[in-house]
C-alpha cells in the first residue's frame, strides 16, 4: 500500500537560524502554530477518513521540531501518540535540524512513538552551508544521522539543489555524499526564490545568479536515478504545489508537477541511449515497453517525449511491460 502522511506545519517556531532561503509561513501555507487540539482535531478527522491507516504517519513538518520549546513540542508529541499503535495510524514522522539531533531529544522521541526523523542538511558543502546562513556544517550532518541510526529510527535527508554558493558540481557531491549516509529516504528540493528573505535580496541585486529550469530538472532527473539505484526512496522532488509560493516567488525551480517532469526527463534519457547504441538507423519506427505504471512518465507531459523523438525522424510508441523496473527501457527489435 502507498504511504501517506498527515502533515501537521509549525512554521519557524524553534529555528535558531533564518536561513537564506527560508519563510516557511509562505512554503506551508501555515500562519499560526498549531495547538495540542489543533492536532487531535486533525488526526481524529484523519483516522475516520483513512483507508490504510496502518501505513500512515502524522508528520510535523515546516519548522525544527526538535527545537522548538520542550514542553510544548512532548504536549503535540503526546497528543499525536493516542492516535498511533493497533487499529490506528503507523507512527510519528518529524523534521528538524542536524544540530537540534542528541541522546536526549532521540529518548524522548522514542518514548512517543516517532518512527521518522527527517533531517534538513540541505548541503554537504560547509561553504553553501556557511552562506546561506544554515548555522551548522556538514560534520553536524553525519553525526546526526549516525546518532538516528543508532536508535532505530528511520532517517530521512533533505537536500536543496542550487543554493547560492553552489554549483551543480558541488550538489552532486552532496547527493554521493548522501548516498553515503545511507539514509532511507530523501527529499529532493531545487531552490524558490521568494520575497522578503536573503535570497530575495541578492537576487534582486544580481549578486546570485541561477542556471536554467530546464537544466536544473534535468539535473535533478540524475539525482532521482542516483538515489533510488542506491535504494533510497525519493519521497518529494521539488516544493508542494502552493499558491502562497506562486504569489511570492520571485525565481527559482517551482512546477506544481516538477517530479513528473523530471522523471520524463529520466525516459527520454534512456530512450535517447537505446537508439543511439542499439538502433541501426538515424530515424524510422522504434518501439519501447516500460514499467506499466510508468506509461505516461516515459510519453511524457502532453506527449512531451513522443514529440521530442518526433522532431528527431522518429515515430516512438511506448507499451508497458511490469517485468521491466521503473527507470527502465527496452526497445524491441
Amino acid at each position: 500500500m502507498k504511504h501517506a502522511n498527515i502533515s501537521v506545519f509549525i512554521p519557524h517556531i524553534g529555528c535558531p537560524h533564518r536561513c537564506s532561503f527560508c519563510d516557511q509561513r509562505t512554503i506551508s501555507g501555515t500562519q499560526h502554530a498549531p495547538s495540542a487540539d489543533d492536532v487531535r482535531a486533525v488526526c481524529e478527522k484523519a483516522l475516520g477518513e483513512a483507508k490504510s491507516p496502518e501505513n500512515t504517519e502524522i508528520a510535523f513538518f515546516g519548522g525544527s521540531f526538535t527545537a522548538i520549546p520542550r514542553g510544548y513540542m512532548t504536549e503535540l508529541l503526546e497528543t499525536a501518540h493516542e492516535f498511533t499503535g493497533e487499529g490506528k495510524f503507523k507512527g510519528i514522522r518529524i523534521s528538524t535540524r542536524p544540530d537540534c539531533i542528541d541522546r536526549e531529544v532521540l529518548d524522548i522521541l522514542k518514548k512517543y512513538g516517532v518512527t521518522a526523523i527527517e533531517l534538513g542538511a540541505q548541503s554537504m558543502c560547509d561553504e553553501v552551508l556557511e552562506a546561506n546562513e544554515r548555522g551548522h556544517n556538514a560534520a553536524q550532518v553525519a553525526e546526526a544521522c549516525v546518532l538516528i541510526r543508532e536508535y532505530g529510527f528511520e532517517l530521512g535527508l533533505q537536500m536543496m539543489t542550487g543554493l547560492y554558493k553552489s554549483s551543480l558540481i558541488k550538489d552532486m557531491d552532496t547527493a554521493q555524499h548522501m548516498v553515503g549516509l545511507h539514509p532511507d529516504t530523501v527529499r529532493i528540493y531545487p531552490v524558490v526564490v521568494l520575497k522578503g528573505t536573503r535570497l530575495g535580496e541578492l537576487y534582486e541585486k544580481g549578486v546570485y545568479e541561477m542556471t536554467s529550469f530546464d537544466e536544473m530538472a534535468a539535473f535533478c532527473a540524475k539525482l532521482i536515478v542516483l538515489f533510488e539505484e542506491n535504494g533510497i526512496r525519493v519521497i518529494k522532488c521539488g516544493l508542494h504545489a502552493s499558491e502562497f509560493v506562486e504569489k511570492d516567488m520571485l525565481a527559482g525551480y517551482y512546477h506544481p508537477a516538477f517530479r513528473e517532469i523530471c522523471e520524463m526527463m529520466i525516459y527520454r534519457e534512456e530512450m535517447t541511449h537505446k537508439l543511439r547504441c542499439d538502433f541501426p538507423y538515424d530515424s524510422g519506427v522504434a518501439v519501447f515497453e516500460v514499467n506499466g505504471k510508468c506509461l505516461s512518465k516515459a510519453v511524457g507531459q502532453k506527449r512531451a517525449n513522443i514529440e521530442f523523438f518526433k522532431e528527431r525522424g522518429y515515430d516512438v510508441t511506448v507499451k508497458g511491460n511490469n517485468d521491466i523496473p521503473p527507470y527502465k527501457v527496452k526497445l524491441r527489435r
